[in-house]
């Protein structure tokens, strides 16, 4: 059965009127939210702590800054737009001692809140908005009169007004614009680390990498590799999220969709989705998140060690080179530059 889509008639802001709104952080996220409810009328605050570098960027917005615990205290519904190994911490420490009956935690993902890394005391709503897009498209997109389609999910336990301020919340983000389906943490989480593990980061990134390397090997020339493995995905992801996989391929040549249905199957094979099983398997387990949590409290050193080695991988340092040649394709150190938001 399809999933109900609910849209700017199935919600009424006016369920926030009256109420305070914390947004905790100010990185990608934070800040669209943030942005987008005060223009849509909503009485907006922001809790960071002392010395984030977002303290100037908020207050120059327009919006009042407190601590993260005064902006709990202060709140209505508290919105937790921080990162998910840090949550923990923040939340024993400034949250929860200012948690009180009849208050709502908001989240954008429910990692924290799935795995039992945050329980909230009973008579605490619990929900989430995930808008399906980056802050940056969040905001623009609501500017432009438009929105991102999001994610809604209450927890169960929750009362029965919490539905009713996850739409409005939605609605103040621009995600009724686009449209909004409900999903529970549960399914979110799972999905959600599924996909960019096995296909939208860890799949493409290590096929890329792959299809590189076996190319240099053979004796082509890397740039030829890069090409071929990199450049061009972007041309076939456009297709794919403007046309579907059938309409990508209705775009291409009758060579390249005769590979594409022949050989693609030989490389993602049966293989490949047992693979996808086990790594589906390790986190709706909550292997993975054990494991993530133990990286995290060691101090990153495997997860430091294989970020150096991508770095250094050959499709890097060619890939720079020839990005370089290309005026249309911007420019972004994002690892150097200095990041306009935080996300504390």
């Amino acid at each position: 059965m399809p999933a109900k889509v609910y849209t700017d008639k199935d919600a009424d802001l006016k369920v926030l009127k009256g109420k305070t709104l914390a947004v905790l952080g100010y990185g990608s996220q934070g800040h669209a939210h943030a942005l987008n409810l005060k223009d849509s009328g909503c009485n907006v605050i922001i809790g960071l702590y002392p010395k984030s570098k977002s303290v100037a960027v908020a207050k120059k917005q327009g919006f009042k800054v407190y601590s993260t615990a005064e902006a709990v205290k202060k709140a209505d519904v508290i919105m937790v737009g921080i990162p998910d190994m840090v949550q923990p911490k923040v939340y024993e420490e400034d949250i929860l001692p200012n948690l009180e009956k009849g208050k709502t935690l908001l989240f954008t993902h429910g990692l924290c809140i799935h795995f039992g890394l945050i329980e909230a005391p009973k008579g605490v709503d619990v929900i989430m908005v995930a808008p399906k897009g980056p802050g940056h498209v969040v905001r623009t997109q609501y500017v432009e009169g438009k929105g991102v389609p999001a994610l809604i999910a209450i927890l169960k336990g929750s009362s029965k007004d919490a539905k009713k301020v996850a739409l409005a919340w939605a609605k103040g983000v621009g995600g009724t614009r686009a449209g909004v389906i409900q999903t529970t943490f549960q399914e979110e989480t799972e999905t959600d680390l599924f996909g960019e593990q096995a296909v939208l980061c860890g799949g493409a990134s290590a096929l890329v990498q792959a299809g590189f390397e076996t190319l240099v090997e053979a004796g082509y020339q890397p740039e030829m590799a890069y090409f071929e493995c990199l450049h061009e995905l972007k041309l076939i992801v456009d297709l794919m999220v403007e046309s579907g996989i059938s309409g990508m391929r209705f775009s291409i040549s009758e060579t390249a969709e005769y590979g594409d249905v022949t050989r693609g199957p030989r490389v993602i094979n049966a293989s490949s989705k047992r693979a996808m099983k086990a790594i589906l398997k390790e986190i709706q387990t909550g292997k993975f998140t054990k494991q993530w949590v133990k990286e995290y409290q060691d101090g990153y050193p495997n997860f430091n060690q294989l970020r150096k080695e991508g770095e250094k991988h050959g499709v890097e340092k060619v890939g720079k080179k020839l990005r370089a040649l290309m005026p249309w394709v911007p420019k972004k150190d994002i690892k150097g530059a200095q990041a306009s938001y935080t996300s504390k």
